[in-house]
C-alpha cells in the first residue's frame, strides 16, 4: 500500500519514492528509498555515482547498452516507484493512453541475455516513446553536457511566462488564436469550394438549362408512354370495344335483352317456391351490371380516337425525355426533376458562396485583431521581465562561482503568430564577459549550464510545475563559498519539489535532507557498486573526508558537524 504520509506530502508534484537495480554494470542489487526533499549522493571517483544516473536513464526512455549487462545469465532490471498524487498531467497520460492510475506509479525496464529490452508502466507493455513522454513529466535529468531543456524556445518562454504570471492571458491568447486558426481553415474551405464551383458553373449550368427546357412535369414520361401505346392500338380496341357493345346490346340476341326476358320468365312463379326470388334477385342484379358493362364501354369506345398528330407528338416528347434519362444514368421522370433540383441549388450556391466568404473573411479579421491584441500583451508582459531575469539570474550566476557569466534573452517578433505568441524567445550566454552572447543550445560547457539551469529554474519554481529535479555532478569547477550558494539554491528548490544531487562537495552535502553514500565492496571474487542512507553521525564523518581526506582532522570533523547542523 502507498504511504499516506508519503502522498499527503507530495500533494500535486511527482517524487521518485523508490528505484531498484538489479544486475546493471557493477551493481548486483540495489534499492534506494528517497526522501522527497533534497536528496544528495556522494561517493569517490569510480565508486558508480554515474552508474545510477545511467540506470536511471533506462526508466527514463534511455536506448540500451547491452555491455551493461553484468551477468549474461539473468536479466537486468530497473524499477523505479513514483508517487504521482493529484498530479493531472500525468494521469491525463495515462488515461489517454489506457494505462492503469493509481496513487503510485511502477515504471519498470528489462533487459533480457540478448539485449532486447521491455518496458512497464503498471505492470502494462508500453514502448519507448512512451516511456520518454510520460517521464519527462516525472524527472528532469541534468547531466553535464545535458542542456536540451534549457536550450528549448517552450522552456524558454515558459521561464518569462511564470515570471510574468499572466497564466489567465496565455489562455485567452490560446483560445482566441485556436479560433482564429479554425476560422481561417473554414475560410479556405469556402474558397476552395468556391474554385470547384467556379469550375462546375458553365458544365452544371449547360445541364440545369437542358433539363429545364425541356420543362417535364412529375411523371410525365411514364404517362405518356401508356397514352402512345394506347393510341398505336386506337383502332384494334376501337374494333373490339364496338364488337362488345353489338353483343350486349344490338345483336340479334342481345345478351342484355336476354337476361331481361329470363327475368321476365322467372319473375310468374317466383311466389310457388321459395328460392326462386333470391334467384331472380341475382339474375336482376346480373342484368343490370351487365347493362352498365355495355354503356362504359360504348363511353370508352366513344373516347378512343386514333390521332397521328397526338401519337408524333409524344414520340417527340418521348425521345427527348429517354435521352435524358440515358444521360443522367436514371429511370423516372421523377429522377430527372429530383436532378434539376440538385442543379439548381449548385447555381445558386454559386452566388450565395460569396456572402459567405466575405462573412467569413469578417469573422477571421475581427479574430485575428482580438488574438494580436492579446499577443500584444503577452510581449508586453515578457519584455518586462527580460531586464529582472536577467539581472537574477546574473546574480545568482556570480554566486555559484561564474561571476563572468552572463544570460541575455533576446526577444524578436515571429513572421506569424504562433500559438504561443507573436515572440521568438532565445537565451544567449557569455560565459567569459566576451560580449559575444551565443544561443545557449550551442553552447557546451557542462557544470557551468547546469548551474545555469539551477539559477534559472530556482527563478521559477514557484510558478513552473517542475518534475523531480536530478542535477549529476552540477558542481564541477567549483567550491568553496560558490558550492555553498549551489547548496543554498537547491535546499530552497526542494521546499517544494524533490531534487536529487550527486556531488563532490562536502558544502552541497551539508544541505541534505537524506545522504547517501556510494561505495564498492568485494563480494567473492568481484568488485560490486552499493550505496546506503548515512545516518547524522555518518554524514558528518563522510562530509569531512571530503573536506580533508581519508583521514579527516579534528578541524573537518567539526567544520562538517557545523555544515550538518545549519
Amino acid at each position: 500500500m502507498p504511504d499516506r504520509n508519503y502522498i499527503c506530502y507530495a500533494q500535486n508534484r511527482t517524487v521518485l519514492k523508490k528505484l531498484y537495480i538489479q544486475n546493471y554494470a557493477i551493481i548486483d542489487e540495489i534499492e534506494i528509498d528517497f526522501s522527497q526533499k533534497l536528496n544528495i549522493i556522494t561517493g569517490e571517483t569510480g565508486a558508480g555515482k554515474s552508474i545510477l544516473m545511467g540506470a536511471l536513464s533506462l526508466i527514463l526512455g534511455d536506448r540500451v547498452d547491452t555491455a551493461v549487462l553484468q551477468s549474461r545469465d539473468k536479466k537486468c532490471y530497473v524499477e523505479g516507484i513514483f508517487v504521482i498524487a493529484e498530479k493531472k498531467a500525468v494521469k491525463a497520460f495515462l488515461r489517454e493512453q489506457d494505462l492503469d492510475i493509481d496513487e503510485e506509479l511502477v515504471i519498470r525496464r528489462e533487459i533480457g541475455s540478448n539485449g532486447k529490452s521491455r518496458a512497464f508502466v503498471n505492470d502494462t507493455p508500453v514502448n519507448l516513446e512512451q516511456l520518454r513522454q510520460l517521464s519527462a513529466m516525472l524527472v528532469d535529468l541534468h547531466r553535464q553536457f545535458d542542456t536540451l531543456e534549457l536550450g528549448e524556445s517552450d522552456f524558454q518562454r515558459q521561464v518569462l511566462d511564470a515570471l510574468a504570471g499572466h497564466t489567465d492571458v496565455v489562455q485567452q491568447y490560446q483560445g482566441s488564436y485556436t479560433q482564429w486558426q479554425q476560422a481561417q481553415h473554414e475560410l479556405s474551405a469556402l474558397q476552395q469550394q468556391k474554385d470547384q464551383f467556379t469550375k462546375e458553373y458553365d458544365y452544371n449550368k449547360f445541364l440545369f438549362d437542358e433539363l429545364h427546357d425541356a420543362g417535364l412535369k412529375e411523371n410525365e414520361l411514364e404517362e405518356a408512354d401508356a397514352t402512345l401505346k394506347l393510341l398505336s392500338n386506337a383502332e384494334g380496341i376501337k374494333t373490339t370495344l364496338s364488337k362488345v357493345t353489338y353483343e350486349l346490346g344490338e345483336g340479334e340476341s342481345p345478351m342484355v335483352q336476354q337476361l331481361k326476358s329470363l327475368c321476365h320468365q322467372l319473375s310468374a312463379y317466383s311466389d310457388h317456391h321459395t328460392a326462386l326470388p333470391a334467384l331472380l334477385q341475382r339474375l336482376q342484379s346480373a342484368q343490370i351490371e351487365l347493362q352498365d358493362i355495355a354503356d362504359e364501354v360504348e363511353r370508352i369506345n366513344d373516347q378512343v380516337q386514333y390521332d397521328p398528330q397526338k401519337i408524333e407528338q409524344l414520340n417527340d416528347r418521348i425521345s427527348t425525355g429517354y435521352k435524358l434519362l440515358k444521360k443522367h444514368g436514371v429511370h423516372t421522370t421523377q429522377e430527372l426533376l429530383a436532378i434539376q433540383d440538385g442543379l439548381e441549388q449548385k447555381l445558386q450556391a454559386v452566388l450565395n458562396i460569396d456572402e459567405a466568404i466575405q462573412a467569413k473573411e469578417k469573422a477571421v479579421q475581427q479574430l485575428l485583431q482580438k488574438a494580436t491584441d492579446l499577443a500584444a500583451k503577452l510581449t508586453a508582459n515578457r519584455v518586462k521581465q527580460v531586464k529582472p531575469l536577467q539581472d537574477k539570474v546574473n546574480k545568482l550566476l556570480a554566486q555559484v562561482g561564474m561571476p563572468n557569466a552572463r544570460l541575455q534573452v533576446d526577444v524578436k517578433p515571429l513572421a506569424n503568430l504562433q500559438i504561443s505568441g507573436h515572440d521568438d524567445i532565445e537565451f544567449l550566454f557569455d560565459a567569459n564577459k566576451s560580449n559575444r552572447f551565443e544561443p545557449i543550445r550551442k553552447v557546451a560547457s557542462g557544470g557551468e549550464l547546469s548551474r545555469l539551469m539551477l539559477c534559472i529554474k530556482s527563478l521559477v519554481a514557484q510558478s513552473l510545475d517542475l518534475p523531480t529535479l536530478i542535477f549529476d555532478e552540477i558542481d564541477t569547477g567549483i567550491s568553496g563559498e560558490a558550492a555553498k550558494q549551489v547548496g543554498i539554491i537547491m535546499k530552497d528548490l526542494a521546499r517544494k519539489r524533490q531534487v536529487l544531487s550527486i556531488t563532490h562537495q562536502p558544502q552541497i552535502a551539508g544541505k541534505a535532507d537524506a545522504h547517501y553514500f556510494v561505495y564498492k565492496e568485494i563480494k567473492g571474487n568481484s568488485i560490486k557498486t552499493n550505496i546506503r542512507l548515512l545516518s547524522q553521525d555518518e554524514r558528518i564523518t563522510a562530509i569531512a573526508k571530503m573536506l580533508s581526506g581519508e583521514k579527516p582532522t579534528a578541524a573537518a570533523l567539526e567544520n562538517a558537524r557545523e555544515m550538518v547542523m545549519n
